[in-house]
């Protein structure tokens, strides 16, 4: 029979604004709610982590710089910290998000320990650590490695997970577990956010949300906006989860500096989801789009391209409109179609909220990791160092 006592659970993932980071803090706050007790560790609190939850805590990753390293290093602390947390908490399962370095430090954290005080180690790919560093022969030996010695991996796409097979060569189970979304409630109304962002009556609010990383194409958002006629009818907010500093002059440069609006550092991303009319993603690759998801749970329809497992978010022309990557002029054309057609972006917002609702929600997915972790937890049969 199944263990169901309460857990013990480490969560280490990146702090800062990002898919993984979002998803990991989620995930703590609702293991916590259902009578886990959760520990984050890290180098920075996670940014959407809320401080004052119960059975929440976050342990700081002290980083130094030693004149022997030419660059500081974080994978070594980060581990030490994972052991020291786990020794002193008993922790039952250390949750790593990202392989690298994340499930390399877990898996080093966990070799330090007494062999019957070893936690499992679960690891969640969120798509970098595969389609970008799983090409590149300075990385993928040691991401093969870690998912190996991995006690169970998740990916959060079928995307993801056939892409972790094709580049690495892995053959461990990999479980595919969604993401998932359901928002908090809003400080500000719509119509305050609107009007603090000057938002003219009969405008549209187009938003874009992201860490602003290459792959997420900023470029060809922003050329395609230019390419928009009667600039009068919306306005574009973008949610920066990094410094927007590099496409400030693609901005002036197109002609853009009235109609773009950044704001960096959003506490409350629902303020924003909320008093939006569409969403825009411009990516060259994408595993999942939290964001997608995000603005589907506010029933506002997305223009998105049509790449990774953005597909299993939300359906062409029934739940978003999806276009080629790299070409600005679809998307353009797109955004256009939706900016004409008040009918249309109803039907596909109200399309894509049931669609979140049916198969991404906080109840439908959180079960699945806790059943992961008991499953393992009973079976465990830990890899270690030969």
């Amino acid at each position: 029979m199944m263990d169901e006592r309460p857990l013990r659970i480490g969560i280490v993932c990146y702090p800062s604004v990002g898919g993984s980071g979002i998803l990991a803090s989620g995930l703590g706050e609702e293991l916590a709610a259902r009578g886990h007790e959760v520990h984050f560790i890290s180098y920075e609190r996670p940014v959407r982590l809320n401080p004052e939850q119960d059975r929440v805590y976050f342990h700081p990753v002290e980083i130094n710089s030693y004149e022997l390293f030419k660059y500081p290093d974080y994978t070594l602390p980060l581990s030490v910290k994972l052991a020291e947390v786990a020794q002193s908490f008993e922790l039952d399962v250390i949750h790593a998000h990202y392989a690298v370095p994340h499930a390399t430090a877990a898996i080093l954290a966990r070799e330090m320990l007494p062999a019957n005080h070893r936690p499992v180690v679960v690891t969640t790919l969120h798509g970098t650590d595969t389609t970008l560093l799983g090409r590149d022969p300075g990385y993928a030996p040691a991401i093969r490695f870690a998912l190996e010695a991995s006690d169970a991996i998740t990916a959060v796409s079928e995307f993801l997970r056939q892409e972790t097979h094709r580049l690495l060569g892995l053959a461990k189970e990999i479980n595919v577990i969604h993401n998932f979304f359901d928002p908090r409630k809003a400080v500000h109304s719509r119509e305050d956010i609107r009007r603090e962002l000057g938002v003219q009556e009969g405008q549209q609010l187009i938003l874009h949300l992201s860490n602003l990383r290459p792959i997420k194409r900023v470029d060809v958002m922003l050329n395609a906006l230019a390419k928009l006629e009667q600039r009068e009818r919306f306005k574009v907010v973008i949610l920066a989860g990094g410094s927007f500093g590099p496409y400030q002059g693609l901005v002036e440069q197109l002609g853009l500096s009235d109609t773009v609006v950044v704001r960096e550092s959003v506490a409350v991303v629902e303020d924003y989801l909320q008093a939006a009319d569409i969403g825009v993603f411009t990516s060259d690759s994408e595993s999942f789009c939290l964001s997608i998801l995000e603005l589907a749970s506010f029933a506002c329809p997305c223009v998105s391209t049509l790449v990774g497992g953005i597909p299993e978010v939300v359906e062409d022309n029934e739940s978003a409109l999806l276009v080629p990557a790299g070409n600005s002029e679809a998307v353009a054309g797109a955004l256009d179609r939706l900016l004409n057609d008040a009918e249309l972006r109803q039907r596909l917002g109200t399309a894509a909220q049931t669609r979140a609702s049916e198969l991404f929600s906080t109840a439908g997915v959180v079960p699945q990791y806790e059943a992961l972790y008991r499953r393992v937890l009973s079976t465990r049969q830990i890899v270690t160092f030969k």
